[in-house]
């Protein structure tokens, strides 16, 4: 009975590792918004469901657009927009939209049945944003104010790394 979950892990597991092995960073990042899909879904099902539409609002949309700036920002030239158009192919999409299909159902499957696992009812307690917040900001807060600095510090570096100078022919222009 807990193959919901299971599919879900199986779906992050499998995403994380092509987000690691794939050359292209197109398809990396579409691998990961499938991965953060899923731990969102996983979120859901162990009964925290605030936790999982912040995983959802926050990485799978923020963060995401926030890469997909950043690739675009290097604008390697000509031959980018000639790899561009090769990633528009359905074979490209073929894999985040299959697990995306198996993690709809697996949603679809949970919302629509009582669900229960070793006698203990999953996704019936909810944790509400009132307890997120007072334990993030008493318990966590040293935690949370690394975090902040950690990201801040990225993104710096991402700005730095993805800035170039332009060439000799670019500023003739």
């Amino acid at each position: 009975m807990m193959w919901p979950f299971y599919l879900m892990a199986f779906v992050a597991i499998l995403s994380t590792v092509r987000v690691v092995t794939n050359a292209n960073p197109v398809h990396a990042l579409l691998s990961l918004i499938v991965s953060l899909l899923a731990v969102a879904g996983i979120f859901m099902i162990v009964g925290a469901p605030f936790a999982g539409a912040l995983e959802i609002i926050v990485y799978a949309g923020a963060i995401m657009v926030l890469f997909v700036f950043v690739v675009m920002m290097l604008n390697l030239g000509q031959h980018t927009v000639e790899q561009e158009r090769k990633w528009l192919t359905s074979s490209a999409w073929a894999y985040p939209a299959l697990m995306s299909f198996l993690l709809g159902l697996a949603l679809v499957w949970m919302l629509g049945s009582d669900y229960t696992a070793a006698g203990i009812t999953l996704g019936k307690e909810i944790i509400g944003p009132k307890a997120v917040g007072q334990a993030l900001f008493t318990h966590y807060l040293l935690l949370v104010e690394v975090a902040a600095m950690l990201l801040l510090a990225a993104l710096v570096a991402a700005f730095h790394l993805g800035k170039r100078e332009p060439s000799a022919e670019e500023e003739k222009e």
